[in-house]
């Protein structure tokens, strides 16, 4: 009875998402045809001038104006030999629409570039357009109290307009208007669902916990994970929720209270340095603190918030955890031994690159994440060549999956010698005491 209830209700969205799509399409030949027709009628593009760009510094912004400049430079860009004026060059074009792009969406100038280097220069423009609305609520059902076919008709008793989420979810309903608050009725204080994005689901998912197994969620607040991880071990095994906030672990508390979850211990480490005060897990699920540059439709700071070094900061402590959630994994475990890394991020430099140098440095290999869909992770990205494995992982963006931009990878750990797993400090040291030993030698 579930699944065909599931079925009729997933009829509904199929639907709207037909529909969207078939508007999306006629816009698209819409927007084809405008610059067809404006290129056969000899509107060709040019590049303004040094002295035109500095007098517009001190002029107002023109949102219209802009925008059609931004359209007229990705056209060209994408038929460049074609289309190009032969006295300027392609990083003159670049430079340009980098700069509109930042003025338009109100980005600073490094995210702008990497989301350049990022997409294709049509799914560009319906990247940052997706980050200019916010996703739709969805919230996720608490098993351990209920169902979703009943929590669904709670729900739509007080008026609620929902649907489920999709077909890849048998939890997750999408809300598109309620007129009682979400997040006050009195299922939800009564624990049968939980707040949370779609794209933070399908990390659980990925990791996919059996029964009475042992599982760390290695940066746990606000507890979304934590107690979807504990439902689908329908409370049993131990799960011991992380974090290192103090502060931040008193809504991990109140979730796990409020949802009935009772396998669960609440500990307040450096993820950095767990292994060394507890390891042996089945399985770890390591959702990194990150750039956000996957949610920015939630938080629009994160446009001129982040530049390079930042970046690069945070990639640095993602590298730290994944080898200690890997140093937590128990690889002889008889069910599981696998570890699921994922950030709300969409820059190479903490998804891809972070799980490379796991790779590198862990006895570990990457294993498919089990989601029947996303884009494929990178295995080249700017001249820069990772594992073929990475292929593997998962990526998700707003434009094409309408939820937060999101990366997942599922590593398994190998049982090999303990010589393997060697630190960084002692790979380092060794490196040293060679290149010493080289140097007596030739002396």
């Amino acid at each position: 009875d579930d699944d065909d209830d599931d079925d009729e209700i997933t009829l509904n969205i199929e639907k709207k998402a037909k529909k969207l799509d078939r508007q999306k399409e006629v816009a698209r030949d819409l927007e084809a045809s405008e610059m067809k027709s404006a290129a056969r009628e000899g509107e060709v593009f040019k590049l303004p001038t040094e002295k035109e760009l500095e007098n517009e510094i001190d002029q107002p912004l023109d949102l219209p104006a802009t925008h059609e400049r931004i359209k007229d430079n990705v056209h060209v860009l994408s038929s460049f030999r074609e289309l190009r004026d032969p006295e300027r060059s392609r990083e003159e074009y670049v430079n340009l629409l980098v700069k509109d792009l930042a003025a338009y969406y109100s980005y600073g100038p490094f995210l702008i570039e990497q989301f350049v280097n990022l997409f294709p220069l049509a799914e560009l423009l319906e990247f940052l357009e997706a980050n200019e609305v916010e996703r739709p609520l969805t919230i996720r059902t608490n098993t351990l109290k209920t169902r979703r076919r009943d929590l669904a008709q709670a729900l739509i008793n007080r008026g609620v307009n929902l649907d489920p989420i999709g077909k890849w979810s048998k939890v997750g309903l999408v809300i598109f208007d309620s007129p009682v608050p979400i997040g006050a009725t009195p299922e939800y204080l009564g624990g049968h669902y939980m707040l949370q994005g779609g794209s933070s689901m399908l990390a659980v998912m990925a990791l996919a916990p059996q029964e009475n197994e042992r599982v760390l969620d290695m940066c746990a607040a606000p507890g979304g994970k934590t107690t979807y991880v504990a439902a689908l071990m329908k409370n049993t095994g131990v799960l011991v929720a992380n974090d290192l906030q103090k502060e931040r672990t008193k809504s991990l508390v109140a979730n796990i209270h409020r949802l009935g979850v009772t396998n669960t211990i609440i500990s307040c480490y450096d993820g950095r340095k767990l292994p060394t005060a507890m390891g042996g897990f089945d399985r770890v699920l390591l959702d990194a603190p990150c750039s956000g540059s996957g949610v920015i439709a939630k938080d629009k700071t994160v446009k001129t918030s982040r530049d390079e070094k930042d970046v690069l900061r945070r990639s640095h402590i993602q590298k730290e955890l994944i080898l200690a959630a890997i140093d937590a994994v128990d690889p002889t475990s008889k069910t599981g031994g696998c570890l699921v890394y994922s950030t709300c991020s969409v820059l190479v430099e903490e998804n891809e690159w972070v799980v490379d140098y796991a790779l590198a440095n862990r006895p570990v290999k990457v294993v498919p994440t089990g989601l029947g869909f996303g884009n494929d992770g990178f295995a080249k990205y700017r001249g820069r060549v990772f594992h073929p494995s990475l292929k593997l992982t998962k990526r998700f963006y707003p434009h094409t999956h309408n939820m937060a931009g999101f990366f997942v990878a599922k590593l398994k750990k190998l049982n090999k010698t303990p010589q393997v797993q060697k630190s960084i400090a002692e790979m380092s040291k060794e490196v040293e005491e060679d290149s010493g030993s080289d140097v007596e030698d030739s002396s």
